[in-house]
Order: structure tokens, then C-alpha cells, then sequence
């Protein structure tokens, strides 16, 4: 761009720079023309009117600058390069303890894509920066304006169509590991000066040239120290030069140079937009911005530049929430790529240039964390001073050779003395030896590095090299010793004040506590709610906040919330200081807690990738947590249609556990069920039949889902036939399902057997058949695998298992046993952890409990099977045939001594008959019974809605019956009917 013509203050370094090129290159070419336009870089931005101040994010030689310049110029308008729509929450610094950092949160979003959504911007600030210094400056000081000039928050992401974070540096070193480095979140950062090359060679030529390892050592050794004691003119050409540098020679990455010069364009437009509607004069002015974008060649730039040729484009619909959340040292180094130990270096080399310089920072009123000062008398208003002519400073600065400081052998030996004794406190076998090693190597590195003077990066290699050696013995490395030694990880907090009204009603709802929930760490909360009720209010907001938050910052120790059920005492570990991030997010989506869980709940139920077990969890939190009944008959109701529309059963399991939960509730909790959960058990039991032909074919479908759609059927069968389902529809299902796995084989026949249409008996000759099969035995383990969860919808038949799994063992030969014996146990334990247990006790039931009674024990499967005494009475033969004894008489036979006791227990006095008499009175033991107690029976038939009465006496054939009770079949028709009809039903 063609810009003002060049003044002749830099006539003699444009001379030896165009000299050295022609050296260098041989004649005039693209090295000439950077050079020499990077001096036209300078000498057009320290001529301009409006004062430009150019930065680096976190420097403390900017700093330090900026609160020299402050105090001598006194501007009365500052413009900061920092999103114009976080001006109002400035203000709010003074209640917080830094570092903190400003975010623009947007949770619904209208203008982007979905998929980006929650966007998040956020910009951190440290008390060793020049935006604090500008900060401080404008707010405490009268007649000061503070203007914010960069782009929104919501044009941050129409510039990005990625949706990644242009301004965060592409060359991190690694991604956050700690939890204080994840403090910003996946939030994009927005910092003033961004200088670190974005040419890789140019990086890489400079850190190997300069002997270091990283650019924050680079740029702490090269720039950081010689700014540290400059006067203002040098300081500002020699960020000009740097920025203009890094802009020359960046590569085409034509979006990321897109961005940046519509940022500049911006920034201008804004200045000049103000200083017209206030006529404030540009020497007035102070226009703090990085120095990447000081050195700008856009025709926008300067009091001069073009305002017509750049439009700023209207906001998108999307509504943002702005709030402050912590920071630290370690999330700042992790969303912008610095190295390890840099921001917290930077913050102990700030501290010790105050100390050198004398020079006073400025500082928030009341700011929280600040040391407390005696009350000193405002210093008098400086005249304006009148503008002197620019002169040339780079020149010197260039020419001169590198200030080498003298060796401070105090601080290096207490800096060696503390690495070892931090080192000791963490494990590691250290002595004086080590830090007398340390103390020499870094002298020694220092050396090697052109370095008079050892730096914190030379101490930390040294004592990396001297004291770790094969094995990290602690939780921490030598590396991270050193960096919390040189400053620490220092975390900042948000004050009570500066939180959003759900943060401060979660701090007000838990006050009865009596614990400091804003500190960071661990805190244990005890809970006796038996003893004090009214700390039940605080256990509510626990359990939503365990909902709602990350794990770790409210864990219960004691005590559990399930439907129905209510904790007397509880124990909770919280961390709510630590994780004041979440907490204060969570006031950007509602006013309280109550709302924000209500929302979520909404929004899981409702999306567009909702499962029907996914409502029904809804449903349980909302009685749970909320014990809003409306909202769970409203959620429930969306079940239906969730469930209507679902075509697979893979959450058939998390379904059929989560209605038997609501089910129980309802039933124990209220007089009656809810219409949407009755509806909600027809619908299913409709659903699952349909479904449960193709999913016994289905490859996908694995046995555990369909065996519960099986439970889901069996288990609510009696609730949905009372609503008016038909079981036929079921019988049908079952009978079209043809499996081919033999899981789901052997979950079909267990089907069957609950069905009726297959015996027991008929059970136990197929599994004997598979046995006889040397082709089906290497399968045999599936087949378990099947009958093992068929426990699941058919507890019955935990008998039936052992005996399939104690046949097996008995029967197969070893060469056939051993290899199967892994695969059997991986089967179960894979596929029936939770039913195992079933299994277990049921054969803790059937085998001896003693090793001894082992060797005589009798399996019940090969027990004779006693003849069933009630296979006379349900033949068609009615003749009086000898009726055989029923079980248990050769038992009471055996024992008399029991059956005395029970029956003087009882009040029974008749005594033993002898051999040979009849065993049953005239009419049966029941006939005398219904004689003796008419209103009962009467009672009965009424209720099966018999209304004939009692028949003649004449028509009951006297003798003994076949059956106890026969006689009210006689004398009841009726009634025998409706029971029979009540039997074929089930």
C-alpha cells in the first residue's frame, strides 16, 4: 500500500540496512524491500497522532512501559483492543482476585450452526499486563474513558468459518493435561499481541541461534530484559520493528491475514467513529493494541485513513451472556501455546523490575488479592507535556552490544537451596551435593548460552539435569518444581459480588453448611438431616448440583437419593471453589438451579437424538430431583411417541430397568398409576411383540437386548393384559420367532417354557440332547450364555441353569472340558454380570454346603421323580380308584415328633389315625370346611360372580372325593367354571 511519504528521522539506519542487503543478496531484491519497508513500518506508526501503544500479551516489560506512559501523558481516552461488548463487566475486576478472565458465553444460538453451539469467548488478564495497567488506569482515575474498539464477540465467529480460535497460536506445545489448565475450557482466547512468528523457519532459525529451546525463552532472553530499563521512544520502535517483523514475513494463510486486517479495520473505524461524536482530540488519546497490529498497512489505519471503504456487518440473532470466570497461570500458557512456566516467570520478573524501577502500577480499588498499602496522597496532575520531535532509536538499540548482568550468586544459591528442598518434600533422594550441582550448572549452561547471567530457564535445566534421575518418585517432576517455585500456577477467583445471581444462590442456599465453598480444595460436609431439618434444603441443592456439575465438585461419601427413598445422614466431599468455572456457566443458562436442570431435562427429552430411555431418565431426575410431577407426566407422555418411533431395541435393557424403577414408585407412592405409564405399558407390550420376531433374527441385536424385551413383556404382562392387551399377541410373537444364534435359541425355549407351550421336562431332554452332540458342544457355551440371561424375564428357571452348567461338567470328557472352561467363564462374566448372582444362590441352594456331604450328595436331577398325586383327579376317569399318598406323608411319617409340634401349634387334637382308616372325612377336608365357614364361601362366589347358591344336598355322591374340595364342584358349577376359566387364562 502506497502510504504517507517517509520522514527523514530513519534516513540513516534505512542507509545501513539497504547497505547490508546489497552485501548479503549481492543487489537489490526481496531482502532490500523488507528491510526496508519494516523501517517504513516504524516511521509511519510513530508519526501518527492518535499514540500507538504496542504490547505483548503478558509481558511485563509492557507493562511495566504502560504504567510509565500512563503516568506521564495521563490521557483522558483510552481505546483497548479488546471485544467492544465486554466493557460492562470491567468494572467487575475490582471484586475478583487475578488472574480471572472476561467471557462472552452463548448457549442457544441463532446465526451459526448448531453443531458449534455452546460458543464461548473469553479474554484473560493478568496483573502483569499492559491492558490491566490501561484498566486500572481508566477506571479509578477521574475523567478517563475506557473505550473498547476490537470486534465482538459475536463477529469473532463470523469472521471464523471454522469455528476454531483464530487468535489462539497455532504452535501449542501440548494440550492442557491439569485441571487448572482446562479452567477456559474449550472456550476461543482473545488476547492483545500475538508476536510469535508465524513463518516456522524464522522460529526455528531464531531459537537455534539463540541457543533456547522455546519461544518464551527466546522472547524473555531477547526482548523481555533489554525493554525492561528503555526509555518510551525505544520501547515503542522496537515492538514496531518486531511487529512489523512478523507481519512481513508471516506466510499466505490468506484467511488468518483475512481476519486480522478486517480486526485493524475495525479498531479504526471505532476511534474514528468516537472521536467524531465527542470531538476529542487525537493528542488526548492513547490506543493500546499489539504490536502485530500497530505495524497495520491497511488503508483504514490512522486519523487519515479511508472510513468509507469498510462496512461493519450487523450482529447475528444470538444472545450473549457475559460473566467472569478464574484463570491461571498454567490455562493461559495451555489456550495460547506458551511454554510451561512462562506466565508464572513473567509474573516473578514483574514483581522484581517494580522492585529495580521503583516505578508505582496501577491497580483497581479493592481489588481482591492485592496487598494492602498505607493511604498515600494522590500525586498532582501532570501538565501535558508538549509533544517533542521523533527521533531515531532504533539505530542504537541495534548497534549496541548485549547488556550482560552480572552474576546475583545470593539468588541463584537460594534459588538451588529451595529446588532441593522442594525436591526432598516430593520424594527424590537430594542433598547439598545436588544443589551445589545445580548452583555449577547452571552457571555452566548459562555459558554455553552466551549468558553472563543464568536464567530461570537455565536453573530449571540444570536442575532437571542434577536431581531427576531415572524415575519421578512423586506426584510432580523436577520441571513442575521449579515452576511453582519461580511463582507457582496462580489461580484466580471470581468475588462473591462478580457472580451471576445462580452462583450466589447456590453460595446463599448452602451458608447453613458452614463451610467456605468459594476456597479451592476439598471440603467435607456433614449432613444430619434427622437432627436438623432444615439441612434437607442444602441436600436438594447438593444432589442438583451433582446433576449438573462436573463430578468431582459435589461428591456424595454417605448417603443416596433414589425414588422414594430419603437420606438421614450424608457426607459430601465439594469443590465448588475449584470449579467455579461450571458454576458460573451455569448462571448464564437461568436465575436458579431449579430452572437450568428443568431446561436440560427438556432439551435431553426433546432433541433430536432422544431414546425412550433417555426420556425415562428425564422422567426419573424430574421426580428425583425436582419432584415435579407435572414435568414428569409431561416428559412421560413424550415417551410414547419416542417409543412409537423407535425401530431398534437397543435400549431395550436401560428401558425395562427404568419403567420397573417408575413402576414401583408410582405404585408404593401414589393411590393410583399416571395415565401416560399405564399408556406407556400398552404401547410397549404392543411395541415389544411386534418388534420381537425380527430382533430374535437380527445379527445386531444381541441377546442381552432382546431377553429384555422378553422381561419387559413377562414382567408388565399382568399390568398390560388388565388394560385391555391380548396375550395372543404375544403367543403369536413368540411362535413366528425362529433364531439362529443359540443364545437366542436357548432364550427362545425358556420363552416357551414360560409360556406353557414347553415343558420342563421337554427343557432338560433338548439341553441333554446338545450334550450327546459332539458337533453342538463346542456351542454349548452360548446356549448357556442364553439360558443365563432368559433368568432375566424367567427367573424360574435358575434350577433348570445349574442343573445344564452341573451336566456339562459331569459329562464331558476333559479334552472337551479344559478348552471350553475359559470360554464358558469370559461368557459369563461378559455377558451376565448382573445375573450371575441369581444363578450363584440358586446353586449354593442345590449343592451341599459342606466339602464332607460332597461324597454322598445326590444331584436332584437324578432323583426318582415321585408319581404326582393329582394325576388321578386331572384325568377324564372318574372312577374311585385308590388315590396314592400325596407327598410329604412318608416325611411326616418319618418325623412325628415335627408334625406333633405343628399340629399342637395349630390347636389340633384328632391325633394320628390308625393304618387302614379312612384319611379323609366324608366329603373331603374342604367340603367340611366350606360347611363350617358358608359366609366365606359365599363371600367368593360372589365375587366370581356366581349367583346360583348352594345345591341340594342329594346331588353330592357320598364317599370320599378324589381331591379335597371336590365337593364345591358339585355343589358350586358356577364357581368351578369361573375358576377353571381364570386357570386357562394363567
Amino acid at each position: 500500500m502506497s502510504g504517507p511519504r517517509a520522514s527523514g528521522v530513519f534516513t540513516a539506519l534505512r542507509t545501513q540496512l539497504q547497505e547490508a542487503a546489497t552485501e548479503f543478496a549481492g543487489g537489490p531484491d526481496a531482502l532490500e524491500g523488507i528491510l526496508l519497508g519494516m523501517v517504513d513500518d516504524v516511521d509511519r506508526a510513530v508519526r501518527e497522532p492518535l499514540e500507538i501503544f504496542p504490547v505483548c500479551h503478558h509481558s511485563p516489560a509492557s507493562a511495566l512501559a504502560m504504567a510509565r506512559r500512563l503516568r506521564e501523558k495521563q490521557p483522558k481516552v483510552v481505546y483497548l483492543e479488546l471485544c467492544e461488548d465486554m466493557a460492562p463487566l470491567l468494572t467487575e475486576l475490582r471484586n475478583c482476585r487475578l488472574p480471572v478472565a472476561v467471557q462472552a458465553f452463548a448457549g442457544d444460538i441463532d446465526g451459526f450452526p448448531q453443531e458449534w453451539a455452546p460458543l464461548s469467548v473469553v479474554a484473560p488478564i493478568t496483573e502483569a499486563s499492559a491492558e490491566y495497567q490501561a484498566i486500572a488506569y481508566a477506571l479509578d482515575t477521574p475523567g478517563v474513558e475506557l473505550v473498547l474498539v476490537d470486534r465482538s464477540s459475536d463477529h469473532v465467529f463470523q469472521w471464523n468459518d471454522t469455528a476454531q480460535p483464530d487468535d489462539a497460536s497455532a504452535g501449542a506445545e501440548e494440550a492442557p493435561k491439569s485441571e487448572e489448565a482446562a479452567l477456559h475450557g474449550e472456550a476461543v482466547g482473545v488476547e492483545i499481541g500475538d508476536l510469535r512468528p508465524r513463518f516456522a523457519e524464522l522460529e526455528e532459525h531464531l531459537l537455534r541461534h539463540g541457543k533456547v529451546r522455546h519461544w518464551s525463552e527466546w522472547w524473555h532472553q531477547y526482548v523481555e530484559v533489554p525493554l525492561g530499563d528503555s526509555d518510551h521512544d525505544t520501547y515503542r520502535q522496537v515492538m514496531f520493528l518486531i511487529g512489523s517483523l512478523f507481519r512481513r514475513l508471516a506466510p499466505g494463510d490468506g484467511d488468518r491475514v483475512r481476519v486480522d486486517e478486517d480486526r485493524e479495520r475495525y479498531m479504526w473505524t471505532r476511534m474514528r467513529e468516537h472521536m467524531a461524536a465527542t470531538g476529542t482530540d487525537p493528542e488526548d488519546c492513547l490506543y493500546v493494541c499489539g504490536a502485530f497490529h500497530a505495524a497495520s498497512r491497511v488503508e483504514e489505519f490512522g486519523m487519515d485513513g479511508r472510513s468509507s471503504s469498510f462496512t461493519i456487518s450487523p450482529r447475528t440473532a444470538t444472545t450473549w451472556q457475559y460473566g467472569l470466570i478464574p484463570s491461571s497461570h498454567a490455562a493461559i500458557e495451555a489456550q495460547f501455546g506458551l511454554a510451561p512456566g512462562s506466565v508464572s516467570i513473567a509474573a516473578t520478573q514483574w514483581q522484581k523490575s517494580l522492585k529495580r524501577t521503583r516505578v508505582r502500577p496501577y491497580r483497581l480499588e479493592g481489588q481482591a488479592g492485592a496487598r494492602t498499602s498505607r493511604a498515600k496522597k494522590a500525586l498532582p496532575a501532570a501538565a501535558p507535556a508538549a509533544p517533542q520531535p521523533a527521533t531515531d532509536r532504533l539505530s542504537g538499540f541495534l548497534q549496541q552490544p548485549p547488556v550482560l548482568d552480572g552474576l546475583d550468586e545470593a539468588e541463584l544459591l537460594g534459588w538451588s537451596v529451595d529446588i532441593v528442598r522442594a525436591a526432598r518434600r516430593n520424594g527424590y533422594l537430594a542433598s547439598t551435593a545436588d544443589a551445589i550441582a545445580v548452583f555449577e550448572t547452571s552457571i555452566l549452561l548459562a555459558g554455553m548460552r552466551d549468558r553472563a547471567r543464568p536464567t530461570p530457564y537455565d536453573f530449571q535445566d540444570a536442575a532437571v539435569t542434577c536431581i531427576e534421575k531415572d524415575r519421578v518418585p512423586g506426584r510432580r517432576d523436577v520441571r513442575r518444581l521449579v515452576e511453582i517455585m519461580m511463582g507457582g500456577d496462580r489461580i484466580g477467583q471470581v468475588g462473591y459480588e462478580a457472580l451471576p445471581p445462580l452462583a450466589r444462590d447456590v453460595y446463599d442456599r448452602l451458608e447453613p453448611l458452614g463451610l467456605k465453598l468459594q476456597q479451592r480444595g476439598v471440603q467435607r460436609a456433614l449432613l444430619d438431616i434427622a437432627g436438623r431439618p432444615e439441612l434437607a434444603a442444602c441436600s436438594d441443592v447438593l444432589w442438583m448440583l451433582r446433576r449438573l456439575m462436573p463430578a468431582a465438585a459435589a461428591r456424595p461419601i454417605m448417603g443416596e437419593r433414589r425414588l422414594g427413598e430419603r437420606s438421614i445422614q450424608e457426607s459430601w466431599d465439594l469443590a465448588l471453589g475449584t470449579h467455579q468455572r461450571a458454576l458460573i456457566e451455569l448462571g448464564y443458562e437461568g436465575v436458579s438451579i431449579e430452572q437450568v436442570l428443568e431446561q436440560r431435562l427438556r432439551r435431553e427429552a426433546y432433541g433430536p437424538r432422544a431414546t425412550t430411555a433417555g426420556v425415562l431418565a428425564a422422567v426419573e431426575d424430574a421426580l428425583l430431583y425436582l419432584r415435579s410431577g407435572r414435568l414428569a407426566d409431561e416428559l412421560g407422555t413424550h415417551a410414547l411417541k419416542v417409543l412409537s418411533a423407535e425401530r431398534t431395541v437397543d435400549g431395550a435393557p436401560e428401558v425395562l430397568r427404568r419403567a420397573r424403577t417408575l413402576l414401583a414408585y408410582y405404585r408404593t407412592s401414589r393411590p393410583e398409576l399416571p395415565a401416560w405409564i399405564e399408556s406407556f405399558v400398552k404401547a410397549g407390550y404392543a411395541h415389544y411383540c411386534t418388534l420381537l420376531p425380527t430382533a430374535f433374527r437380527d445379527e445386531d441385536a444381541t441377546v442381552g437386548q432382546v431377553a429384555a424385551m422378553l422381561g419387559f413383556l413377562f414382567s408388565m404382562e399382568s399390568l398390560a393384559l388388565s388394560l385391555g392387551c391380548d396375550r395372543t399377541q404375544l403367543e403369536l410373537a413368540v411362535a413366528q420367532s425362529h433364531p439362529e444364534d443359540p443364545s437366542k435359541t436357548a432364550l427362545l425355549w425358556a420363552a416357551q417354557v414360560q409360556l406353557g407351550t414347553l415343558s420342563r421336562a421337554e427343557l432338560r431332554d433338548r439341553c441333554d440332547a446338545l450334550l450327546d452332540n459332539p458337533l453342538v458342544v463346542p456351542s454349548y457355551p452360548r446356549y448357556l450364555n442364553g439360558f443365563v440371561h432368559a433368568l432375566e424375564p424367567v427367573p424360574g428357571l435358575a434350577d433348570v441353569v445349574v442343573e445344564a452348567v452341573s451336566k456339562a461338567f459331569g459329562r464331558l470328557p476333559d479334552t472337551v472340558l479344559l478348552p471350553w472352561l475359559p470360554l464358558l467363564i469370559t461368557t459369563l462374566r461378559k455377558g451376565a454380570a448382573d445375573l450371575a448372582p441369581l444363578l450363584i444362590r440358586e446353586a449354593g441352594r442345590v449343592f451341599p454346603g459342606r466339602l464332607p456331604a460332597l461324597d454322598t450328595w445326590v444331584p436332584p436331577w437324578r432323583m426318582p421323580q415321585l408319581e404326582d398325586p393329582f394325576a388321578a383327579s386331572r384325568s377324564r376317569h372318574t372312577a374311585t380308584a385308590a388315590v396314592p399318598a400325596p407327598r410329604g406323608a412318608a416325611l411326616l411319617a418319618a418325623h412325628p415328633a415335627a408334625c406333633d409340634a405343628v399340629a399342637e401349634l395349630l390347636g389340633c387334637e384328632d391325633g394320628w389315625q390308625q393304618q387302614g382308616t379312612s384319611a379323609l372325612p366324608p366329603g373331603g377336608w374342604g367340603a367340611a370346611l366350606l360347611a363350617a365357614y358358608p359366609a366365606a364361601c359365599e363371600a367368593v362366589a360372589g365375587l366370581l360372580g356366581c349367583g346360583e347358591g348352594w345345591a341340594a344336598d342329594a346331588r353330592v355322591e357320598a364317599g370320599p372325593s378324589p381331591r379335597d374340595g371336590a365337593v364345591i364342584v358339585l355343589r358350586q358349577p358356577a364357581t368351578a367354571h369361573a375358576i377353571e376359566r381364570l386357570l386357562a387364562h394363567g
